[in-house]
């Protein structure tokens, strides 16, 4: 009985002591590339922040033109002087974009396309989870309309610098939810039930079917698109849900960092060789299962003539 005692008083230190080696395990995958970037043009949304910040500070170090695409300038503002400094790299630049906006997201476009010959990575990385049903200002159910329709839109107006810049890589941040997603179209906005989890979980469903569609349309063209899941990573994410940022903070010792939940991002960003696996999805910088709704192609196309009618742009 003491021995029992003991133990369970001794568990919390153990369990302390063990914490960086479980994170160590845990956090499989590594980008191995050495590929340098001098002289390339890098967009990567949500940048401010979490996985954005580090994918960010580790271009930058390659020598890229980076731009932080974010709706906090300010915010932005301190990060890209805080990787200019750590990295020596100037060329670290801050841009407004609300991607709850179309409005903000055809202005960062159009003024990006006036400043910058070449675009060669595009990283969707920005996104919400966990939000109370609210909607978008163009009044899309806040989840689809940030995670899915927003970074359509934003790639979709990029696309053909893209294609100019080839070889180029547009680089979606999905996740492991996407396994409990569905896309429900008589439910899309959330017009007749509403869940915050699911929301998102089909938000991210609809990630992966894009950058399937996606590939399929840009064969032959030099552009490559991949979809990750950066693992269960400590981020501000979970701003909106009370439970979840107790649950993170518990597990805090134990998740991934957002260092390296950067990883695959930057794995499939510029590690060499990857051209045949455009439209694949990868985890811990390997190919990943995607759930059957992820495969379905039917279910993509219709996605993608969905999106573009509710954004007003032509469908092929």
């Amino acid at each position: 009985m003491v021995g029992v005692l003991l133990l369970l008083l001794l568990f919390p230190l153990l369990l302390y002591i063990a914490a960086p080696h479980i994170r160590k395990m845990l956090a499989n995958g590594v980008c191995a590339s050495t590929v340098q970037l001098p002289g390339k043009v890098v967009v990567i949304t949500g940048a401010n922040t979490g996985i954005g910040k580090e994918t960010a500070k580790e271009l930058a170090q390659r020598g890229a033109r980076v731009y932080l695409a974010c709706r906090d300038v300010q915010k932005g503002e301190l990060v890209a002087k805080e990787i200019q400094n750590v990295t020596g790299n100037k060329q670290v630049l801050v841009r407004k974009l609300d991607l709850a906006d179309t409005k903000s997201i055809r202005s960062f476009a159009e003024d990006f396309l006036a400043e910058e010959k070449h675009l060669h990575i595009l990283i969707n990385n920005a996104g919400v989870m966990m939000c109370p049903y609210s909607k978008t200002a163009d009044g899309f159910e806040m989840h689809i309309g940030v995670n899915h329709l927003g970074h359509f839109l934003l790639t979709h107006l990029l696309l053909d610098k893209l294609k100019e810049s080839a070889p180029s890589r547009v680089v979606n941040v999905s996740s492991l939810a996407h396994h409990m997603g569905r896309i429900h179209f008589h439910n899309l906005q959330g017009q007749r039930f509403y869940s915050a989890g699911l929301a998102y979980c089909h938000s991210k469903l609809a990630n992966i079917l894009f950058t399937k569609e996606l590939a399929q349309r840009l064969k032959g063209s030099g552009v490559t698109v991949y979809s990750v899941h950066p693992g269960t990573v400590h981020t501000e994410l979970t701003r909106h849900s009370s439970f979840l940022r107790c649950v993170w903070w518990i597990l805090s010792a134990f998740i991934k960092t957002p260092e390296q939940g950067a990883q695959t991002s930057l794995h499939c960003a510029l590690t060499e060789g990857l051209e045949s696996l455009s439209g694949h999805h990868f985890s811990d910088c390997q190919v990943a299962w995607v759930s059957p709704q992820g495969r379905n192609m039917t279910t993509a196309r219709r996605l993608w003539d969905v999106s573009c009618d509710l954004l007003g742009l032509p469908m092929h």
